[in-house]
């Protein structure tokens, strides 16, 4: 009989960044703050602007279960594309643009946002990308960086699970996740090294800042980090999520494999160690072929289907999603998505049928939840 866990699951949440566009020509439009003053009078602090003008950012409080999650995610989302439709605009959930916007991106104002100009310069070229982050409640730093290291073989299946950004300048990149390739340009983006502890943790950010790397701590965007602002694990491998269901699974099953892998850490077990080059390599073939293709098997170092080592990732959670009695909706969500495809995919289906400007309304009806 499987042992159920027996802890409380931990009370997580979500970020969703959207691009906004034009609602006639598709084209990304500098006008977030608009969606975000009349969105924010339903979501009040829930929903704010991002770095670059073209996006914005919606989130959950924390919640303690599925049901709760959904209904907030579903809420944003309805909101702030009912603001972008008001306003002669269009709202998308994809990790790129399936129409080439403006380069560089129009950025946000203030003496931060200067800073980043001033530091990275050319890579701000290629913000206008957007993901879905997970945060996970762990009030504990050394546990948290203790899951991050085990965590690390398996992002490379997390991301397969959202790869929803074929598309960018306005072409087919023939990737299901471009906004994965962008990544590995940033000083201190991709996977997350493998730490001590805590205290190690932030020796490395600290060297890091003083080396010029940083703007501050808020611009380490490793796939996981200890969150800066907030008693949680944050997991930022995923592109935006095409739709709020989709959302809701990955979140589910990454709370999931995080209680799962705290209950591993706690228990003193070692992380697996995993060679740099398989790693960057199994992230290339997931952000190549998303769901598609075939997936890097760090424990073999093999080519297996991706959509196999996906239904691996779920079954290795099996207890914690069972005891919260989330099993059957990720089963049966997983099962829909190897069935359609990820958003890339779906992406590229609407392009057949009816080019960019098709693939721009397919996106914005998946977004708002009207299909």
């Amino acid at each position: 009989m499987t042992q159920q866990p027996s802890r409380t699951p931990p009370r997580f949440g979500v970020e969703e960044e959207f691009l906004v566009v034009d609602a006639a020509t598709g084209v990304p439009a500098p006008r977030a703050a608009e969606v975000v003053e009349k969105a924010s009078a339903t979501l009040g602090a829930r929903v704010s602007g991002e770095i670059t003008t073209l996006q914005l950012e919606t989130r959950t409080a924390p919640c303690a279960d599925m049901a709760e999650l959904a209904a907030q995610v579903g809420q944003a989302r309805r909101v702030v594309a009912a603001a972008a439709a008001a306003a002669g605009l269009r709202l998308l959930s994809a990790g790129s643009a399936p129409v080439a916007g403006p380069v560089p991106p129009p950025m946000t104002t203030g003496p931060r946002q200067t800073r980043g100009i001033e530091t990275f310069r050319g890579l701000h070229d290629e913000l206008a990308i957007c993901a879905l982050h997970v945060h996970v409640e762990m009030p504990d730093r050394d546990l948290a960086v203790a899951v991050s290291n085990h965590l690390r073989p398996h992002l490379p299946v997390l991301l397969t699970l959202t790869a929803n950004s074929p598309y960018w300048d306005g072409r087919d990149t023939g990737y299901a996740s471009w906004r994965t390739m962008t990544w590995p340009r940033w000083p201190v983006a991709g996977p997350p090294p493998r730490f001590d502890s805590a205290a190690h943790y932030d020796q490395v950010v600290d060297t890091l800042q003083q080396a010029g790397a940083l703007v501050d701590r808020g611009t380490v965007f490793w796939d996981v980090r200890p969150s800066a602002t907030h008693p949680t694990l944050e997991v930022r491998v995923a592109d935006a999520a095409l739709t709020a269901d989709e959302a809701v699974l990955y979140a589910v099953v990454v709370r999931a494999l995080v209680t799962h892998l705290s209950a591993v850490a706690r228990r003193g077990e070692p992380a697996p160690e995993v060679p740099e080059q398989l790693l960057r390599a199994a992230y290339w073939r997931a952000a190549r072929d998303g769901l598609d293709g075939e997936g890097l098997d760090l424990a073999t170092a093999r080519l297996r289907p991706a959509g196999e080592l996906a239904r691996d990732l779920v079954a290795l959670v099996e207890p914690q999603l069972r005891a919260t009695g989330e099993y059957e909706y990720v089963i049966a969500g997983l099962d829909r998505l190897l069935d359609s495809g990820s958003g890339a995919r779906r992406q590229r289906a609407a392009a057949q049928d009816g080019g960019p400007a098709a693939v721009v309304g397919y996106v914005a009806e998946q977004t708002a939840g009207r299909h």
